[in-house]
């Protein structure tokens, strides 16, 4: 598991007091009002980062950052990932998990074979869906719902499905 998850992107700068425009990776932006300090992602180190200030425009977190005051000190940092710890992450209810935490485990039916490896989670709004990639390199789209994906364990590193009829059809 990983020990950091992303809530953001660095999309650009915005004016020239320091500001950057965020992309949120997180399913609740308005979560970010509560971050006091996210972990800039620089490709060589983890760089705690303290939220000073905070808006929304569009689709986009505006956020400034303390010792960042000119376009100049944060400019490079385009294109990086915002972080957080576990321990400041969103609370999961029931049957709830990270995404990061599924990409990777083994799918089983509930006939006991194994279909393949999650390899992504697409968001649709009604449900997700997982990709499952099957040995053969062909993939499959599971519905993200209760009579599709029977158990997700996440100790055992795999999950149960049962294929509804037509899941597996060309």
């Amino acid at each position: 598991m990983e020990d950091t998850l992303r809530v953001g992107v660095i999309t650009s700068t915005h004016g020239v007091r320091g500001e950057v425009k965020v992309f949120p990776t997180t399913d609740d932006a308005a979560r970010f009002k509560k971050l006091k300090e996210v972990l800039l992602d620089t490709g060589r180190e983890l760089k705690p980062m303290e939220i000073t200030a905070v808006k929304f425009f569009k689709n986009m977190v505006i956020l400034k950052f303390k010792g960042y005051d000119t376009i100049n000190d944060i400019e490079i940092y385009k294109g990086k990932d915002l972080l957080v710890t576990r321990d400041k992450a969103v609370r999961l209810g029931p049957d709830e998990n990270f995404i990061v935490d599924l990409i990777g485990l083994a799918v089983f039916t509930d006939e006991g074979e194994e279909l393949g490896t999650l390899t992504d989670v697409i968001q649709t709004g009604a449900n997700d869906v997982y990709e499952v990639t099957m040995k053969g390199g062909r993939t499959v789209l599971l519905p993200a719902i209760k009579q599709c994906i029977l158990n997700v364990d996440l100790k055992a590193q795999r999950v149960l499905v049962h294929m509804m009829e037509g899941l597996l059809d060309l």
